[in-house]
């Protein structure tokens, strides 16, 4: 490992990545920070999702500044520094360059769990708000510049063995494991966004990641349509992950 390592995980939503966020979060070596660009997205897309005004609020208004940021200094002089990234964010107009400076990974799960999951907390998706295509597309550009595949966990894989996959994780980026990624004590952090009262209830109350059990996902027709959608997205990532 080069100290510090960036590690920059690109999630969609209605994943594992606020838990994957406590595991760094309980190494003592690793500073964490929460979806940076958020703020920025809602800003720019005009979006109503909750707490936006306070979340515009507490994040900087300009791209720009997150990426100087996170290509700085680490918080409290640590060696390992994570960030949690919704993919959805990375909208058009930011420049990716600043990205080469960090170590991008992907975190998946199967479209049609997010869908069943998205939908009991908002009324409409789309397959931009999946975070797939972005995801995908960032993936194949990075393939492209560094001849091989960024790191993929998927969230089934790491919720039926967190030890093995997190150490998959930490062997591909140069990380020495710590079994304190597999746990960790209940209750908000100071570093959860400003829009953690709205999202994070279960994961505040959890101690550790939670055995996966298959769900029986029921879907509409329109949202089965938009499952198909973002399959080949979703298959193009789930190829290349750790642990298959």
């Amino acid at each position: 490992m080069t100290a510090p390592l960036r590690i920059a995980m690109w999630s969609g939503p209605r994943n594992i990545s606020t838990a994957m966020l406590r595991a760094f979060g309980n190494r003592p070596d690793t500073a964490v920070t929460d979806e940076p660009l958020y703020g920025y997205y809602l800003r720019q897309t005009g979006l109503d999702h909750p707490g936006r005004e306070e979340v515009i609020a507490a994040q900087p208004d300009d791209w720009r500044t997150v990426a100087d940021t996170l290509c700085g200094p680490v918080p409290e002089g640590r060696t390992v520094w994570y960030q949690k990234h919704m993919s959805h964010h990375l909208l058009p107009e930011i420049e990716p360059d600043w990205l080469s400076a960090l170590c991008n990974c992907f975190l998946i799960r199967d479209p049609r769990e997010v869908l069943a999951s998205y939908t009991q907390v908002r009324e409409t998706v789309t397959l931009e708000d999946t975070g797939l295509p972005q995801q995908a597309a960032l993936f194949d550009r990075l393939f492209e510049e560094t001849g091989s595949p960024p790191p993929v966990l998927d969230a089934k894989d790491v919720l039926c063995d967190p030890a093995r996959l997190l150490s998959a994780l930490c062997d591909n980026v140069g990380l020495i494991f710590s079994g304190a990624m597999l746990s960790w004590p209940p209750g908000p952090r100071a570093t959860d966004g400003i829009w953690s009262k709205y999202w994070y209830s279960s994961v505040t109350g959890s101690t550790g990641f939670v055995k996966y059990k298959p769900k029986q996902v029921v879907l509409t027709a329109e949202l089965e349509d938009l499952a198909g959608q973002c399959a080949p997205f979703y298959e193009r990532l789930h190829a290349y992950r750790l642990g298959r």
